[in-house]
């Protein structure tokens, strides 16, 4: 598992039982998540934008506050908004349907998208230039890590690694990173993300058809299934 800890040990935890029966879980986050140093103005905002629960935490731990309605990309960043006190709704699972979708609601404005430091889609701009004022400001970085000693030796291994992958930025990592002989499986959760680690000695790849929690659920079962089949016996890492 390559995300931040708590997001992985949530995504294992709803993977079903069978499944998670079938697989020894390593830890290794390739992206360190930590809230900037920074004030955030919501003065004269009619609206935020969140397109992770990332940006939903750095906002709380930043004391951002919560009388203005938030629009989010995906069910768990609604969700984790909605928790903490935001009236969060979900608008659309990726930041091109985020985009189309305040295009069509035409909230009042302006917004201010609260997002890390690396951010891709361009929902600011994008939404400004076509009618919606957004302001945009980063309150988290992402730094990047190394694999963790027990990734390397899973790498290093004969034990078939089943890698879900979550963003290009980590996808990229973990291209740069991953470096053995072990066979490796590959999940990512949309093409952005496969692309990086198409220059990997990857034995499979699942793309998801759709940018969410429950595809990638889905994609992973379906792996693990193809590693009992190819080695015969229960065991793959």
């Amino acid at each position: 598992m390559t995300r931040p800890r708590a997001a992985s040990e949530r995504f294992v935890a709803h993977l079903p039982t069978r499944t998670r029966s079938r697989v020894t879980v390593i830890h290794s986050p390739l992206l360190d998540i930590r809230p900037l140093a920074t004030q955030v103005v919501t003065h004269g905002m009619r609206g935020l934008i969140f397109s992770s629960a990332n940006g939903v935490n750095a906002a709380v731990s930043l004391g951002v506050t919560r009388d203005l309605p938030a629009y989010c990309v995906g069910s768990t960043t609604t969700d984790t908004a909605n928790r903490a006190g935001w009236q969060a709704h979900m608008a659309g699972g990726t930041a091109e349907e985020l985009v189309a979708a305040l295009l069509q609601i035409r909230p009042n404005s302006p917004l201010l998208h609260l997002r890390g430091e690396h951010s891709r889609g361009n929902v600011a701009e994008r939404l400004t230039e076509l009618g919606v004022t957004t302001l945009e400001q980063p309150i988290y970085q992402q730094r990047l890590l190394p694999l963790t000693d027990e990734a390397l030796g899973a790498a290093a291994g004969e034990n078939t690694v089943i890698a879900p992958i979550f963003s290009p930025r980590t996808a990229r990592q973990f291209a740069d990173v991953w470096d053995g002989p072990a066979p490796l499986l590959l999940a990512a959760i949309s093409e952005a993300t496969a692309e990086p680690l198409k220059k990997l000695g990857y034995e499979r790849m699942k793309v998801t058809k759709e940018p969410t929690p429950k595809k990638m659920r889905k994609a992973v079962k379906k792996l693990v299934k193809h590693a009992m089949r190819v080695e015969g016996e229960p065991g793959a890492d």
